[in-house]
């Protein structure tokens, strides 16, 4: 009998599998590194234990590790949630030599499924289709550039047939991983080597495993996967099929269930082919087989995740399965029942992940306190599964996921404007998130309309917005308005900023970031907003510390607004914006738009890869320094043609944001 189960992992996941442990009576045991003493999956656990420092290779990938601190706090299973040792067969061998419970499958479908090369090869053995590709044993750099390399006889004539075979473009990743990190696309063989060394790169550092493999790429290919559970008794079973074709960095950002357009012989066969797949390795538990669909709805089985999805809560709200429950149930050797996962799926879901990160600047993440953080309010069909509160940091450490919203509906359509509506009332300050680009894709009329393909960012990048909105006219008037109203004490009058004038309107003038606005106060609860040779006329409806309810342009409008660190942020009309106030009108200033490239690394992080030497001369634009953060890498460019004067950090340095990391001497004329 499972009664105290430790969650080998962190943030949001924790958070989600505690939420079913309690309802089920189960004690709930999160770890932490040091970082994390204070995250929110911390608190939100029964129990709590240090396991070690920040680094996950010195924390939440320590197997060992976590097995002794498990059975020195007498857990009976470990539920290793996703990411870190959630697919290592090694670790879940070694909870079952340690008398400990693995909620997963058994450590030899974890192996049989965790080389992607492998896999592809036993699935092919059993009649699952698969991509064309090199998904040999031999998976070092040298022998997947030889195979790549069209212009360069370096290889077998064997292989060389089977590079041609192939052709370009090519996509390199990870054998052993998932999550689309180290993903490369490679179109030409010119950039195959440096696409290997960055592969290599974050396959080390993600799942400690470097081993490649090279398949053909379909730039219009749709991601679609089928939830599979079994239990230790042969039963398997489909819970239907999900879309996850909206990606950025090859990492899903959007996934919805069931997936939309699919044939009904096409989705009936692709559940087919993922129990064969689960079948052929003895799979226990929950596991997802991923496949790509191409345009004429032919799939290609890409890998099989050997653990609860990311996910996952689309396909529990059109089952009503709580998959995470079952999980214990099946690891505690209960029997599917019957009926399991036989009933057509009810209505459809879509999930979004809220990341901290800024699209608009390559989805560099962004790290800091999260000063301001408001969720959606509950509404009918919404879901959160949340892993930080407004104070938690946001660190380089780990992945930069702050939650998922997800939500449902009768229809797709249902469920769409559910999402959005929740997205419209996210509010968060101190990181830059990826709130806008979510909204901007659910408000677009071809993801409304049909399916769409993993390309669909880049595709679309035109109807997108990838950052929050500029201010408009509205949120300048709305902004003075808010300080032009402050209340002050009765007694003291000479500090009130409503500018009050003795025999004149009441009127107050507000430098905001580069614009002046004046309001005047033009009868009970009626203002005029001037700015730029534009009026706006404003009835002030009621405020409070943080809001605004006014009449503006034959409407009425709810603002909240949140003064922080010299800022103020509207949040008004599913829209977030920020205003500096300056206070003088000396002190207006417009920004200079930023130069290309950078000689600052713009986020704590560890160099991986130094492009340049003493003494080099280089162009602008060339590669200088890679610097790893959250699993994601940043490649800083030269600004300018110049002469590298100095080298500042070397491989595996840990820099700090702001950092300067090289030393440029402009060529004349070059700055």
């Amino acid at each position: 009998m499972l009664k105290r189960i430790l969650v080998a992992n962190r943030g949001e996941i924790v958070c989600r599998i505690a939420r079913t442990a309690k309802r089920l009576g189960l004690t709930t045991l999160a770890v932490y590194s040091d970082i994390d003493r204070d995250a929110r999956h911390v608190r939100v656990a029964d129990e709590a234990y240090h396991l070690g420092a920040s680094p996950a290779a010195e924390s939440y990938l320590d197997g060992a590790r976590l097995i002794a601190l498990a059975q020195r706090v007498h857990a009976d299973a470990v539920h290793p949630g996703y990411g870190f040792l959630s697919e290592n067969a090694g670790f879940a061998q070694a909870c079952a030599d340690a008398g400990l419970v693995f909620i997963g499958p058994p450590a030899s479908a974890i192996l049989a499924m965790g080389s992607k090369s492998a896999s592809k090869a036993a699935m092919a053995a059993v009649g699952v289709p698969i991509a064309p590709g090199y998904h040999g044993a031999e998976q070092n750099a040298e022998r997947l550039r030889a195979e790549a390399d069209h212009g360069k006889d370096q290889s077998p004539q064997r292989l060389w047939e089977e590079a041609r075979r192939v052709g370009f473009p090519l996509i390199i990743k990870a054998s052993a991983g998932g999550g689309g990190k180290g993903m490369q696309v490679v179109r030409a063989s010119a950039e195959v080597a440096a696409a290997i060394a960055s592969a290599q790169r974050l396959a080390r550092t993600a799942f400690a495993d470097d081993r490649l493999l090279m398949e053909r790429y379909f730039p219009r290919a749709r991601h679609v996967e089928v939830q599979v559970f079994a239990d230790a008794h042969g039963a398997v079973v489909s819970l239907f099929d999900r879309d996850c074709s909206v990606q950025r960095r090859h990492q899903k950002i959007i996934e919805e269930a069931p997936a939309p357009g699919l044939r009904p012989e096409v989705r009936a066969a692709m559940s087919a082919a993922a129990i064969t797949a689960a079948r052929a390795v003895g799979y226990v538990g929950a596991g997802t087989v991923e496949f790509l669909v191409d345009d004429e709805q032919k799939f290609y089985f890409m890998e099989m995740n050997t653990r609860l999805q990311v996910e996952h809560p689309v396909t529990e709200l059109i089952t009503g399965i709580d998959l995470v429950e079952w999980q214990i149930r099946v690891a505690r050797g209960e029997r599917l029942p019957p009926q399991f996962g036989l009933s057509e799926p009810r209505g459809a879901a879509v999930e979004a992940r809220l990341y901290a990160e800024d699209p608009a600047h390559d989805y560099l993440p962004s790290v800091g306190r999260i000063a301001h953080l408001k969720w959606p309010e509950a509404a009918a069909g919404l879901r959160l599964d949340i892993g930080v509160d407004a104070g938690d940091e946001v660190s380089s450490f780990y992945d930069p996921m702050l939650g998922k919203v997800i939500a449902w509906g009768e229809s797709r359509i249902d469920a769409i404007d559910t999402l959005s509506r929740a997205l419209r009332e996210l509010q968060v300050v101190g990181v830059i998130t990826n709130r806008a680009l979510l909204a901007s894709v659910l408000a677009d009329e071809e993801f409304r309309g049909s399916t769409v393909a993993t390309d669909y960012l880049g595709a679309r990048q035109a109807h997108l917005a990838f950052g929050e909105p500029k201010p408009t006219a509205e949120d300048f008037a709305l902004a003075a308005l808010w300080y032009a109203t402050r209340a002050t004490a009765a007694d003291a009058l000479w500090q009130d900023t409503r500018g009050w004038r003795l025999g004149a309107p009441p009127r107050s003038s507000w430098c905001l970031g580069a614009r002046r606005v004046t309001v005047e106060m033009t009868g009970a609860d009626s203002y005029v907003a001037r700015s730029e040779g534009r009026e706006i006329a404003l009835r002030l409806l009621q405020r409070t510390a943080h809001s605004l309810d006014v009449e503006i342009a034959g409407g009425r409008l709810h603002a909240d607004l949140l003064a922080l660190g010299g800022e103020l942020h509207v949040f008004a009309r599913g829209r977030q914006v920020a205003l500096r106030l300056k206070l003088t009108e000396d002190a207006l200033d417009v920004a200079a738009g930023a130069e290309e490239g950078s000689l600052l690394t713009p986020l704590p992080g560890t160099v991986v890869a130094v492009h340049v030497a003493q003494g080099e001369q280089v162009a602008r634009g060339a590669p200088l320094v890679t610097v790893e953060a959250m699993k994601m890498e940043h490649t800083l460019t030269a600004p300018y043609a110049g002469k590298v004067e100095r080298v500042l950090f070397g491989l595996s340095d840990r820099v700090a944001a702001g950092a300067v990391l090289v030393e440029l001497v402009p060529a004349d004329g070059a700055a």
